[in-house]
């Protein structure tokens, strides 16, 4: 008799570790469909491509991109939970199972498909430098040496352009894009680095329209993924499907020239799904 009692605890005790397992496991979300809610991860201090406004409201590229693709595996727009997903939190964001997707200027390379996959890519972006709209004296990445170059700390946009395109260029590193936007515009450094999708939100700005223009010059490829759980291959399929359409119905088109059009963006026409261009 008291064995049965003591098996029953433990029979409680057990299922009530696995309540908390599956509870910690980190997947918010519910079923898709009328009701359903699902947590998506975006950056929200990227103009243009993912940014949170003062109203608490989300606007960008990946924004319309990661809306788009929730809505056709049937979620509902009032459904969807946009989360800050910082840079060097992503993978562990999607292994955690706190996100269901991530849509945040990812780049797809081989490091990152050791721990996550990816759907698409969306968007084929290059390294870039935003320059002052009336200077026409950088017109090649050579002409950036004896050049105030400034791109934010840890990044390795300027690193890329110091150590293969311009070895004199001045390296000014600066806490955040929005401060060498300022000093690029008060002329305490002559030119921003970084993917020519970044720079061309940042231009894209109300305050910013006609002050500045992108170079061109295209210096590495970044191609831009939905970044999910490893082995789902399911919500590969179903994304990778979604992202196709948003190109053939042309939503994709309005949704470059809505956020990136102010700045004369040159972007890539739609990438086809599984093309990584190195």
């Amino acid at each position: 008799m008291q064995l049965r009692k003591v098996t029953a605890a433990s029979a409680a005790v057990l299922a009530l570790a696995l309540t908390a397992t599956a509870c910690g496991s980190g997947d918010k979300d519910d079923a898709s469909g009328p009701g359903g809610k699902i947590t998506i991860g975006i950056k929200i201090d990227q103009p243009g491509l993912g940014l949170k406004t003062p109203d608490g409201k989300f606007a960008g590229f990946d924004v319309d991109v990661a809306t788009y693709v929730a809505k056709e595996l049937g979620y509902d727009a009032k459904n969807i939970e946009f989360v800050e997903t910082k840079s060097a939190d992503r993978e562990t964001a999607i292994e955690r199972g706190d996100v269901k997707f991530i849509a945040a200027t990812y780049s797809i390379n081989d490091e990152r498909l050791q721990k996550v996959d990816f759907a698409g890519p969306y968007l084929l972006a290059h390294q870039d430098v935003l320059v002052r709209a009336d200077d026409d004296s950088i017109k090649t990445p050579a002409d950036l040496n004896d050049k105030k170059l400034c791109s934010v700390t840890g990044s390795t946009s300027a690193k890329n352009v110091k150590e293969k395109l311009a070895p004199k260029a001045k390296l000014q590193n600066y806490g955040g894009y929005s401060e060498c936007l300022t000093g690029l515009e008060n002329k305490a450094v002559d030119a921003l680095t970084t993917d020519d999708s970044i720079l061309a939100g940042y231009a894209a700005q109300d305050a910013h329209k006609g002050k500045f223009k992108l170079a061109g010059f295209k210096m590495t490829n970044e191609n831009y993924g939905i970044g999910l759980k490893k082995g789902d291959a399911d919500l590969k399929k179903k994304i990778d499907a979604a992202l196709t359409k948003m190109v053939s119905d042309g939503s994709w088109d309005k949704a470059v020239e809505t956020n990136f059009g102010p700045a004369n963006y040159k972007n890539e026409k739609a990438p086809k799904i599984g093309d990584v261009v190195k």
